[in-house]
Formats: C-alpha cells, sequence, structure tokens
C-alpha cells in the first residue's frame, strides 16, 4: 500500500572551512584511553568546542572510569585518574582526511522521529528531522582513531538521550545529548515585500494567513532545537562485538569470543549491578558453534530477532529476574530456532520485525525475503510468505538493509545495487530495478544505485535511504492508500492515497466507462492540505473519504481539518488551542455532511459529530458522546448505524439520528466479546452482517442480538455468529474465513448499493444507476465479500452462504472461493464498471533532465469474466446470465465475454479435459446466448494460434454457418473475419463465391474500407491479380487499368487502389492476414489482426 513519489531530496554534511579537531589532551593522558570529545552548537555565539572533560564518566557517584574486560566477555567499570583536559584546534591536514573520508557508515532514527544521527569512519552528526538539519556533530581526533579505531556502527537509545559508535577496535563510545526545549538554532526572517504573486489557498479558520505572510514547512514549526553532544564514557570488550542493541533500559552486546550476550545497564540496578552475561553454550536453545551477526528488537511486541553466522534465526525474549527461580542457573534470554536454512544461499542475514501484523522477515543470502507469522511466544512460528526478486542476485547484490513502515503495511528492503518495497504480503511495489544503471552513474543518483542503510520517517510518509560509498542523505516521498490509515469502507469504495503534503483523489467513477478505464493524469484530483495545519500538525496520521466522494477530512499529530472537493475550500480549527486540545484515535467516517470522529483529550475519551457547514470549533460540535475506554476504531454500517469498537473489547451500536437542529447519536445496544478477542489492539477492521428482515423491518435495538461480526485481526477475518445452547444462553461460533488478508470489502456497506430504486423507465445501465435490480437478488454481488490477500482477490458472491450453518460446521475448512490474480495492487472494487482500479509506480528517467522521478500509473482488470467462468464451472447457467445480465450495457462488455472464452480455450488447449469436466462447450452455450456472439469468435481466432482453432471449432457449428448467419444479420465485417476460418480450413471454393457475395453486399452498404481489404486478401489468395479482376468484373468495380513498371494499377481516384503485381510481385509476398506486404500466409500467422472488427 505503499509507492515511492516524486524526486527525492538530498543532504550532505558540508565540512569546507573551519574544522575544530579536539583529541585526549595531546596524547598525555595516565590512562592512554582519554577521548577528544568536542561540542559543535550551530548558530551559537561560540564557534569552537568546548574543552569538556573527556574521562570515561561513573554514571553513579559522578567519578571518571575505564570499562575493562576480563577475557570472558564480562564488563567491569573501575574509577581512573582524570585525564588533562582536551583542546580545540585546527588542522588542516586531519581535516581533510576527515573530508576524503566522508562517506556515511551508519544511520539511527529516535523513537519519535524527530531525530536522527550519522556516523562516517571519523564523525558523529546528530541531525533534525523536521526541518532537516545538522544540530550538532562530534569529530575524533586522530589519537583517538588510533586508539580506539574508526567508527563501524551506531546505536541510539530511543529515547535519543545516548548515542552509542561502535569501533573496529572492540570499544563502544558513548555519548549523552543535552537538549534546551525553549532554546533554538535559527530563526526564519523573510525581507520585506509585498509578495504579490503569492498563491492563496481557500482555508478556513482565523489560522488561514494572509498572502504576505510566509509560514515554515509542514512539521517546522518548532523551529531548530539547540543541542549539545557531551562525551560520557568508553567501553572496551575484549571479546570482539559482533552486534549490539540500544533498548531503553541496556546495552545488549554481542560478543565473538567467547560467543556471549551482555546485558549492560545504562545506570547501575538497586543492588549496585550493571552487566550480566549468558553464554550462547549454555543457552540449550540454540547452536553451540555460532555467534550472533544481527538483531533487532521490537518494542511493542517485546520480541527480539537473532540471526547466527549459522543461517539460523531465533525468536527471542528478555527473562525477567523476578520470575526465576533463585537457585536455578541464572537465564538471560530465551529462544526459538524458526528460520533453518536448507541451503548455503538462504542462509540468515538481516532480520525485521512487523509488530502490526505480527511478522517477522528474513533477508537470505540469496536476496529472498521468508517472511514467518509469529501467532505465539512459544515458537508457534510459521512460515507465512516467500518474497522474491524480480532481477538475480548480480543484478541485486546482497541485502543490506530491512525494515518494516510504522503501520506495518509496506516492507522495505535495501540491497547493494538497488532496493524493492512489498506489501504486508507480497505484491510487489516500487522499484529500483527498472532503473538504467548508466542513466542514474552518470546523473550520480545514488539512491537508485543501491542502499547501505535506512529508516522510515513521518511515520512512513519519507524514508530515509544511504547509498553505497555515498557522503548523501536521499529522503525520498511515500504515498499510501488512505486505508492504512484508516480502515473504513468509503476508503477502499473510493481511491485516495496520503502522501507528506498532499491528497490524491481518484475521481473516474462517475464518468464514461472508457474515461474511467484510461490512464489520463486528469482522474487524479490532487489537494494540498493547508500549510497552516501542517506547520505544527505534520505528520498527517489518517485521512478518510465520504461515500460520496465530497468531502474529506485529514488528522495529524494533534486536531483535524476537512475539505471539500467541490468548493475546493479547507476548514481548521480558528483558535490552535482547540486544534492541540485533542487527538484523533480511533478513526473517522463521513455521514453525509457530518464528520464523526474518535478523538481523546487529556483523560476523556469521546465520539465528535463535526458539520462541514459549520466552522471548527468547540463551541459549534454537534454532539459529543462520553466513551469509557479508548476506541479502537469506528466504522458506519448500513444506512444509519455507527458501530464503535472500544479497548474494553466492547462493540457498542449507535443510530445516527437527525433532528431540526441538530444530530446526534443514540445508542442502541452493546456486545462483549471478553475471552473471544485476546488482543483488542490488533483488531484493524469491524463489519457485521444482519439479517435481511431485521435490516429491513427489525427493530434496530435487537441488531446486537442478531448481527454476525465480522473482525480483521492482524491479516486473519474471524467471523463470529451468534447462537444459542442448550440452555438458552447466548453463545458465538467462530470461524476463520481467509488468512492474509490486507482489506476486505463488504458489498452491502459499500456506497454503490445505498442508492434510490431504479427508475424502470430508463435503460439499464450499470455505469449510472449500480447494478441494484428487484428482482431475483439471490444471484447478484450485493451481498459478496471481496479480500486482497496480496497476490490476488478473492470474492464470496453471496456472504450468506458464508453464514449458513453447514459452513460454520466445517470450522477448520476455508470456504470456497473465487481466486482472481492480478499484476497490480488493487486499491478499489468498481462493482458498477465490473473491474479492479489500482495504481502502479512507474520510474521516470530522461536524456533531457539529469534526475530520475517515481508517478502512478492507473491500472484496471476486469474481475466480470472470472466470475463469470465461476458460474459456468458450477454448471450455473442462470446465476451467469443473471449477472451478465446487469453489465450488458458496458462498452467493453463484449471485451470481458471475449476474455472468458480465451482463457477457457487456451486453458483446454494446452490441458485436454475430459468430455464430462470440459468447459468450453458451457461456455460456448452461454455466449450463444448474446448478440455479438459471432463477433466474440471472430476476435478471438484473430488472437489464438491456429492450432487452437480445431478445439474451439469442434464445439461450434461450420464455419461456412457461421458465416451464413452473419450476412444474414448484416455483420459484413464479422463474415470477413470468418472468411479467414475458411481460408485456414481450406473451405473457400475455387470460384471465390462467398468472397464475391460479401464484397457486392459491402459494395452496396457503401463498406469500401471493407471492400478495400477483401481486395487485398484477393491479392493474397492469387498473386497474379486474376482472381482479383474477376471479382471486381462480377460486382461492377473493374475499372480502366495501366500498366506501369510491369506490375498492373487501378487509376488513382478509381476503383479502390489495390496494387496488383505479376507472380513476382517485385519479390515481395503479400499476406491476406496482415492488410500489408508482409511474409507468406503460415498458421502461425493466423492470429493476426485483418479484417478488425470495429
Amino acid at each position: 500500500m505503499y509507492w515511492p513519489v516524486g524526486v527525492p531530496r538530498v543532504y550532505a554534511a558540508a565540512q569546507e572551512g573551519r574544522i575544530s579537531v579536539s583529541d585526549d589532551g595531546n596524547g598525555t593522558s595516565p590512562t592512554g584511553d582519554g577521548l577528544s570529545a568536542a561540542k559543535i552548537e550551530i548558530g551559537s555565539p561560540e564557534d569552537v568546542p568546548t574543552d569538556d572533560d573527556d574521562g570515561i564518566l561513573d554514571e553513579k557517584n559522578g567519578k571518571e572510569g575505564r570499562a575493562n574486560g576480563d577475557g570472558n566477555g564480562n564488563v567491569t567499570v573501575t574509577p581512573s585518574p582524570r585525564p588533562k583536559s582536551i583542546s580545540s584546534r585546527r588542522n588542516s591536514s586531519y581535516a581533510a582526511a576527515v573530508k576524503d573520508n566522508g562517506d556515511i557508515t551508519g544511520l539511527r532514527v529516535s523513537r519519535t522521529g524527530h531525530m536522527f544521527a550519522t556516523i562516517t569512519i571519523a564523525t558523529l552528526t546528530i541531525w533534525q528531522t523536521r526541518p532537516t538539519a545538522i544540530l550538532a556533530s562530534v569529530i575524533r581526533s586522530k589519537h583517538s582513531l588510533q586508539t580506539y579505531g574508526p567508527n563501524v556502527s551506531l546505536l541510539l537509545r530511543p529515547d535519543s538521550a545516548i548515542f552509542v559508535v561502535q569501533t573496529s577496535f572492540g570499544y563502544l563510545i558513548t555519548y549523552s545529548l543535552a537538549t534546551d526545549p525553549n532554546a533554538r538554532v535559527y530563526r526564519t526572517q523573510f525581507a520585506n515585500g509585498s509578495n504579490s504573486h503569492a498563491r492563496r489557498q481557500s482555508v478556513g479558520g482565523a489560522q488561514s494567513r494572509g498572502g504576505s505572510e510566509r509560514l515554515p514547512g509542514a512539521g517546522e514549526g518548532g523551529g531548530l532545537h539547540e543541542v549539545s553532544v557531551r562525551f560520557r564514557m568508553v567501553i572496551k570488550v575484549d571479546a570482539g562485538i559482533g552486534q549490539a542493541l540500544a533498548l531503553d533500559e541496556e546495552l545488549v552486546v554481542a560478543t565473538r569470543k567467547p560467543a556471549a550476550v551482555q546485558c549492560i545497564r545504562w545506570t547501575p540496578d538497586s543492588t549496585g549491578n550493571q552487566t550480566s552475561t549468558e553464554l550462547l553454550s549454555r543457552m540449550m536453545w540454540i547452536n553451540k558453534k555460532a555467534s550472533v551477526i544481527n538483531m533487532v528488537h521490537d518494542r511493542p511486541m517485546n520480541l527480539s530477532t537473532w540471526v547466527l553466522d549459522d543461517g539460523r534465526a531465533y525468536a527471542v525474549q528478555r527473562l525477567s529476574s523476578a520470575r526465576q527461580d533463585p537457585s536455578a542457573p541464572k537465564k538471560l534470554f530465551r529462544g526459538f530456532c524458526f528460520h533453518t536454512p536448507e541451503r548455503e544461499d538462504e542462509f540468515a542475514i538481516k532480520a525485521a520485525i512487523n509488530a502490526r501484523f505480527s511478522l517477522i522477515a528474513i533477508g537470505s543470502a540469496n536476496g529472498a525475503i521468508f517472511v514467518y507469522s509469529a501467532k505465539d511466544y512459544s515458537g508457534n512460528i510459521v512460515l507465512s510468505h516467500k518474497l522474491s526478486l524480480s532481477v538475480s542476485l548480480g543484478s541485486s547484490g546482497r541485502i543490506t538493509f530491512l525494515s518494516y513502515s510504522p503501520d506495518g503495511y509496506c516492507l522495505f528492503a535495501g540491497f547493494e545495487k538497488g532496493w524493492m518495497t512489498w506489501s504486508v504480503y507480497g505484491k510487489p511495489g516500487g522499484s529500483s530495478f527498472t532503473s538504467d544503471a548508466s542513466v542514474s552513474q552518470q546523473n550520480d543518483e545514488g539512491w537508485l544505485s543501491g542502499v547501505l542503510d535506512g529508516a522510515w520517517l513521518g511515520g512512513g510518509s519519507e524514508i530515509l535511504l544511504v547509498g553505497q560509498n555515498d557522503d548523501r542523505l536521499w529522503v525520498l516521498e511515500m504515498a499510501r492508500s488512505a486505508v492504512a490509515g484508516c480502515f473504513s469502507s468509503a476508503n477502499i469504495a473510493r481511491t485516495m492515497l496520503v502522501s507528506n503534503e498532499t491528497l490524491m483523489v481518484y475521481q473516474g467513477y462517475n464518468l464514461p466507462d472508457l474515461t474511467t478505464i484510461s490512464a489520463e493524469a486528469s482522474l487524479w484530483h490532487h489537494v494540498q492540505v493547508p500549510a497552516s495545519y501542517l506547520v505544527d500538525q505534520w505528520p498527517i496520521k489518517s485521512a478518510v473519504i465520504s461515500p460520496d466522494g465530497r468531502y474529506v477530512a485529514v488528522a495529524g499529530r494533534r486536531g483535524l481539518a476537512h475539505y471539500s472537493v467541490n468548493s475546493g475550500r479547507w476548514k481548521t480549527f480558528a483558535d490552535s488551542s482547540m486544534e492541540n486540545e485533542f487527538v484523533v484515535r480511533g478513526g473517522m467516517c463521513w455521514y453525509q455532511h457530518i464528520l464523526i470522529a474518535a478523538v481523546e483529550s487529556g483523560d476523556r475519551f469521546e465520539v465528535r459529530l463535526y458539520s462541514r457547514e459549520l466552522a471548527l470549533d468547540n463551541a459549534l460540535i454537534l454532539h459529543v458522546e462520553s466513551l469509557t475506554a479508548p476506541a479502537v476504531l469506528i466504522t458506519p454500517s448500513g444506512d444509519d448505524s455507527l458501530l464503535v469498537y472500544t479497548h474494553e473489547n466492547v462493540v457498542f451500536h449507535y443510530i445516527v439520528t437527525a433532528t431540526a437542529d441538530t444530530v446526534r447519536l443514540v445508542l442502541m445496544g452493546q456486545i462483549g466479546f471478553h475471552g473471544i478477542v485476546r488482543a483488542t489492539s490488533r483488531v484493524r477492521a469491524l463489519s457485521w452482517i444482519l439479517p435481511d428482515d431485521q435490516l429491513h423491518d427489525g427493530d434496530p435495538s435487537q441488531d446486537v442480538a442478531v448481527a454476525t461480526v465480522l473482525f480483521l485481526v492482524d491479516g486473519k477475518l474471524v467471523m463470529l455468529q451468534p447462537s444459542t445452547t442448550d440452555t438458552g444462553d447466548s453463545k458465538y461460533d467462530m470461524k476463520v474465513v481467509a488468512q492474509n488478508v490486507e482489506y476486505y470489502a463488504l458489498m452491502r456497506d459499500q456506497p454503490s448499493f445505498n442508492l434510490p430504486p431504479l427508475d424502470n423507465s430508463l435503460p439499464p445501465s450499470p455505469s449510472t444507476n449500480g447494478i441494484i435490480d428487484d428482482i431475483d437478488r439471490g444471484h447478484e454481488l450485493r451481498d459478496s465479500l471481496w479480500i486482497f490477500d496480496g497476490t490476488g482477490m478473492r470474492i464470496w458472491t453471496d456472504v450468506r452462504e458464508v453464514l449458513s450453518p453447514a459452513a460454520v460446521e466445517h470450522k477448520r475448512e476455508l470456504l470456497p472461493s473465487i481466486s482472481i490474480p492480478v499484476d497490480y495492487y488493487p486499491l478499489s472494487i468498481l462493482l458498477n464498471k465490473g473491474i479492479f482500479l489500482g495504481v502502479e509506480p512507474e520510474l521516470v528517467q530522461r536524456r533531457d533532465v539529469n534526475f530520475a522521478f517515481f508517478r502512478f500509473a492507473i491500472r484496471t482488470h476486469l474481475f466480470l469474466p472470472h466470475i463469470l467462468r465461476h458460474h459456468l464451472s458450477q454448471r450455473n447457467s442462470s446465476a451467469a446470465l443473471h449477472l451478465a445480465h446487469h453489465y450488458h450495457n458496458l462498452l467493453y462488455f463484449p471485451h470481458a465475454l471475449e476474455i472468458l472464452l480465451h482463457t477457457v480455450l487456451d486453458e483446454e488447449v494446452d490441458t485436454p479435459p475430459s468430455r464430462s469436466t470440459a468447459l468450453l462447450p458451457h461456455v460456448l452455450s452461454f455466449l450463444a446466448t448474446f448478440p455479438q456472439y459471432l463477433d466474440i469468435l471472430v476476435q478471438c481466432t484473430r488472437k489464438t494460434e491456429v492450432r487452437s482453432w480445431r478445439t474451439l471449432f469442434a464445439h461450434l457449428p461450420p464455419p461456412q454457418e457461421l458465416f451464413e448467419e452473419a450476412m444474414q444479420k448484416g455483420a459484413l465485417k464479422t463474415a470477413g473475419g470468418y472468411m479467414l476460418v475458411l481460408h485456414t480450413f481450406e473451405e473457400i471454393d475455387e470460384s471465390g463465391e462467398k468472397l464475391v457475395r460479401l464484397l457486392r453486399q459491402a459494395r452496396q452498404e457503401g463498406e469500401w474500407e471493407l471492400c478495400k481489404e477483401l481486395a487485398r486478401f484477393l491479392v493474397a489468395l492469387d498473386e497474379s491479380g486474376g482472381m482479383l479482376r474477376e471479382a471486381l468484373r462480377k460486382v461492377d468495380l473493374l475499372e480502366p487499368a495501366v500498366v506501369v513498371g510491369g506490375a498492373t494499377e487501378y487509376k488513382e481516384g478509381t476503383g479502390l487502389g489495390i496494387s496488383v503485381g505479376s507472380a513476382s510481385n517485385n519479390g515481395e509476398e503479400v499476406s491476406p492476414r496482415s492488410g500489408g506486404r508482409q511474409n507468406q500466409l503460415t498458421d502461425e500467422g493466423a492470429g493476426g489482426d485483418y479484417f478488425s472488427i470495429q
């Protein structure tokens, strides 16, 4: 659900001018282990670093000390004499050396994302995310590099208070970061001017600013904070450092010799202990002869993943000392091996954890990515799916970076020679492997040539990349589906993409059929979110569109804003204190022009109703419904119902009631799912299905008693159906409908069905009136259920079949569905047009500009042939006919039937079925009921090989009869198409009587283009021109001719303008299927485009 968009921004740390270098007191430290620490404060009055104490700090008593290894990998901190103070000086040769080796080698981002840090072999640089700028930097001296070795890796405590640099000599150098929340480094000032050419935004509210006043960029309202970096301590690990993790409470270090894992607390515990160690050889669940080469940790799941040099991967948890038996040997970790490679090229290299979907991704040596589903903490971790690159390992290189987006919907994989993205369950997204390597190298675009490291920013709206052997940072903007931030039926029904500062709304739903399926960029409506809102509330966390597509609402860090697509006007809060008073948490939805939002305000949890017609102001809120717990999600259902699911594991059912003065929510009932849904935070979506009699005539207060509830938990779609026990008590029967669900759509909740009854005086048109009809609803798609599982769309044509008692009894079996593979990411289902709509990213490289950029391409796919085939395979022709009736007015309906025939024909030619299982006869019988039947057959023959024709016509009348039928119906071009079939089957008589009849009829009806094609066809049959002259003579089209260069030509302005050559024909041969001078007619060429049907 993520796609790269536009051109990346690029940043680099300039090292021109004065370079301040600090060492450890000119190398006279009594310990010999001093480190020059530099504090650079950008924008402060002092441009040179101050002389800071540079010993090793013992935080407990404020003394300086030295960290030593005992040979077993253990670390101790002991006091040491105070070294001399450091000095700051200019060193041109050293500064030049630092600059020459300025390639970035490591990158880490803070948990909040407001700050990140980079390292080179000699520097540590602290950056602010918005605005992107360097806040502080540390340049290590030559003596420090010689003593501890160059920088090789960077760690960052999640709260960004401590930075840890790992060196090549086995040292961990720690720095502390101090921040003054009220101090700013820079203050933006603009020159006075009228700014008469500034573009004015249409924004309502007091926060909207005049055209002459400029605003900072998105997220830049806080300015550049002033920070200082101070050396803290050095930790020497004699056992060698294989990998390290910086957690909230401790630093976890994996050593090499001996292979062990050490936990070093940031501060000593209550007993004064600061370190603890466990050897890998004592971990009974791990291979004894391996060491850790990669570690990742996920805080929400409280789970780590270790990758060992033997290629295995383990899911690991930290054990609490309070829960262990004091008499037993102390254990620090417990884990389970879940990835065991079968071959050396499947050795694990990198790992990433997706807490939102409970997935663990393992990048292997051959470039493939194995994705596992963690079902519990007891080792029940199974393979979910496998991701493969579209290029070879030689073209991609080894995997270097692997990370899920913050919301878990996208996986980004960086390689030595490029990168690629996938959706959560495996649909490929953007990729740099489609780029032209020579152009990328010429333009020096490191972000396309390979990735060393990376990190997500802005809640997933951007990704920060470091190229191979590059000193620059590339920030690539990502656009994501609105469903990722707010799972809403309207967001699925209407495609809307959310990028860094804009919204892209697809507007082709109510346009003519052929316009909808076109790839015109004008079908996108681009909306710029107001700068006055984004300046403090960036990034956009959620967005929702109304069911009719008229309104859009967005919510950032705090507050919300909404927009009218028709008027192009935004509304924001007039008072910034009101905007900052609450945060949207639990989602939003629209009810007509009313915006419903679940919010948290202090310790209060509410559902608020805002009118689009009124200003955003607390005094103008239409209704406030208090909740006893935070809302997990809210979702509309039916015409006027609202479902609110809270962290108390309760679903509340409200009715939206409108009066003359206001709109309010009325509570109808509630359902508790205690003991059924174990983790409320893992619920992504919720719907319910009411029986038809209850939906139309029932008491709304009884809906909760009879409703079947659909929960989307992680990637599992679960159905809970009410029933009663033998004693009369209520219970719910649980059924897993599908796995690996990225999103689902219940069509009875889609806005296309909330329409008035059809006017029977108008011709039925799915494009204008939907596909609702009052007759025989049994086989319509009104009650269909659609899911996307990362590979294709799965459909249940009638969800009531899923709810049937027989289906519920087979609790462990997935119900049969229709599977439709798609080669792009489908975003919405246009039920009234019979298509899926999605987007596909395109990387554009042009030689007239020196940069590449990503753009979107609209993709569509007809789902109608797949459903028709399903009905016919079930021998349910009535259902197929009923469904086709609703779509027969689509302009591309004949093409859908042609796809149906073509697909079945190809399969039965390649794999001939038995007579009883053959589907082709049923398809042909079905097609015979439509007036386009003859055209469909001709079009299919044109697009298939001749070897398929025998199979096709084995179930059809002879071609002569089809030709005669086409002639009787006046379908002359169709009849012309059957001439190709007759010629291929050698059933054209020598006299060409059928050709003459067709030519005469075409002449009488003025079909001169057809006459010309028939003439060329005759020339191909007889290169001497005899058949053509005889046919023209019979239909009175023979005109006087002249001989030019040995060839017979008709005079210009008379006849058909067809050249008739001699037997040699100037050395060229003419094919009747090519419509021009091409190769001799062969069976393989029978699929040409001659006699095309317009």
